[in-house]
């Protein structure tokens, strides 16, 4: 974990950033900065955050979020996969007014299925969930993160580029041990609203 005082400094910075995103500050902050260092950790955030957040507005935060769940599960990292897909949830939730097909609390029996087996669990549900043409993008995440095919127009280099910051914050959480579910890590995570409601219609269809 991070120690020195510039350390938990930086710690600070970036969990104020991450509350005033999302609401709440990610668990994951202080062993990034124990791995990459304060000013790696600051130069990190300020080379992926920006484009990160353009991706966001441009392909679309369900989408961006699907990605993440899927290279996150790709990569064994139920930390990761958890965010993005309880994201997923409640903007889905917030979009559709009706409750998306996968709780989010169930990933983690997805840790470790092949491949094939885990791309055609997702595109299951999110054909349940209305959303054939992000089943399509599936098969654009897995391909990328075979390295079976490269990004041949500006969507695919984004998400490329997700391949990649993902990817690196996986491997810090696999290896930190950080399994424990955090929150969304969207600015839906703030609407409380929608969080009951999720919650709620989850108690209820159990």
């Amino acid at each position: 974990m991070a120690g020195g005082a510039i350390d938990r400094a930086t710690v600070r910075v970036l969990q104020a950033g991450c509350r005033w995103m999302w609401g709440f500050a990610p668990r994951m902050i202080p062993h990034i900065v124990a791995r990459m260092g304060a000013g790696g950790a600051v130069r990190w955030f300020a080379a992926n955050m920006p484009r990160y957040l353009v991706s966001m507005r441009v392909l679309g935060h369900q989408r961006t979020h699907l990605a993440g769940m899927v290279i996150s599960l790709y990569n064994g990292c139920l930390y990761c996969a958890y965010a993005h897909g309880y994201a997923l949830e409640l903007l889905y939730l917030r979009d559709r007014d009706r409750l998306f097909p996968l709780d989010a609390r169930s990933l983690e029996s997805w840790i470790g299925l092949p491949p094939r087996l885990l791309a055609d669990r997702v595109q299951d549900v999110l054909r349940a969930a209305g959303m054939q043409a992000e089943a399509m993008w599936v098969d654009t995440t897995f391909g990328l993160l075979h390295g079976d095919q490269q990004p041949v127009d500006g969507e695919e280099l984004r998400l490329a580029h997700l391949v990649r910051m993902f990817g690196t914050m996986n491997r810090i959480a696999v290896e930190a041990g950080c399994t424990e579910p955090d929150e969304a890590q969207n600015p839906v995570n703030k609407d409380l609203a929608v969080k009951e409601r999720n919650a709620a219609l989850r108690a209820a269809h159990v």
